[in-house]
């Protein structure tokens, strides 16, 4: 069988055709399932977006709830408000409404504990009018105290963390001043550079610096990073750079020096913390270790003498 040119060209059209057709209805098909999942994406993003409204909309009226019951209550004078806010600066909350909202949470948990009481029976001999009365006072005193025993781990939590990482927030001020940078300049790139290492040194070198832009003071803005935090390792780096800044000695030497000391500091509270460890694991011992090591050694021989009994 012969194919003529024109049966070729025809041929090769009706080819030619199809595969086109084929294409376009490939594209739009592919066109209508993109975007119906592109619909399908943004209806899932918007009903996500509006689940994540209404929840920061529903904490931001508990959040306002607990501040405005914080304000109302009268239980704290003016002192013990002042010492409760310099403890949750220590903290790391720095806001107004803080001591609002611990006040509240002392409520709310003495009152939580003080329920809880109630759901306890005591003894018989025990069960009456005022052996009940000091377990509800004593619950309640329990539950107001909590707080702020939760306040104070974070703040020795806090205060450990910047200790730790302090040595290397050292060595990161002498790159930067070696490198030409100013005070207000280091401390802003030691507080980028440690911003995944140590995040709370990081916050407390960036307000220091942005305490230094706005007023200008740096020893004052120094002086309220150590007030803040209240750990002896930072007073000494700011009494460091204070005395730099006013005698005119060269920083980098001292901030070295400084360094190497608090690597040593550092050391040696490791060597002691390792030191207690042959204290601390003694009551382990004696309570977990102790009485399996008796069982296994001498109770086949107790087993044998209960048999002998026996016999």
């Amino acid at each position: 069988m012969h194919w003529s040119t024109i049966d070729v060209l025809v041929a090769s059209s009706l080819w030619f055709c199809a595969v086109a057709y084929l294409v376009l209805h490939m594209k739009t098909s592919h066109g209508r399932v993109a975007e119906h999942l592109q619909r399908m994406v943004n209806q899932t993003n918007k009903e996500a977006n509006q689940d994540i409204e209404a929840d920061q909309e529903q904490r931001q009226a508990w959040l306002t709830m607990l501040i405005d019951m914080g304000n109302r209550i009268s239980l704290f004078n003016a002192l013990q408000r002042s010492a409760m806010g310099k403890m949750m600066i220590h903290a790391g909350w720095r806001r107004p409404m803080a001591v609002s909202l611990l006040i509240a949470s002392k409520l709310l948990s003495g009152g939580a504990l003080t329920l809880l009481s109630l759901l306890f029976s005591l003894p018989a001999a025990y069960d009456s009018f005022s052996m009940r009365t000091l377990l509800l006072l004593g619950s309640f005193m329990l539950g107001m105290i909590l707080p702020e025993y939760v306040v104070k781990w974070r703040v020795r939590k806090r205060r450990l963390a910047i200790e730790h990482t302090l040595p290397d927030a050292l060595d990161l001020l002498v790159i930067c001043t070696n490198a030409g940078y100013s005070l207000a300049g280091s401390i802003q790139r030691s507080a980028i550079e440690l911003k995944l290492i140590c995040p709370p040194l990081a916050d407390e070198l960036s307000t220091a610096y942005g305490e230094m832009q706005l007023s200008g003071d740096s020893g004052q803005a120094l002086r309220n990073m150590v007030d803040r935090v209240g750990a002896m390792a930072l007073r000494s780096l700011v009494t460091t750079l204070l005395q730099s800044q006013q005698y005119g000695t060269p920083i980098t030497q001292a901030l070295r020096q400084l360094a190497r000391s608090e690597r040593t500091a550092r050391m040696l509270r490791l060597e002691e913390q390792a030191g207690k460890l042959s204290t601390k694991i003694t009551f382990p011992m004696v309570a977990f270790i102790l009485p399996a090591s008796i069982m296994i050694a001498a109770g086949p021989a107790i087993i044998n003498l209960m048999k002998m009994m026996g016999h």
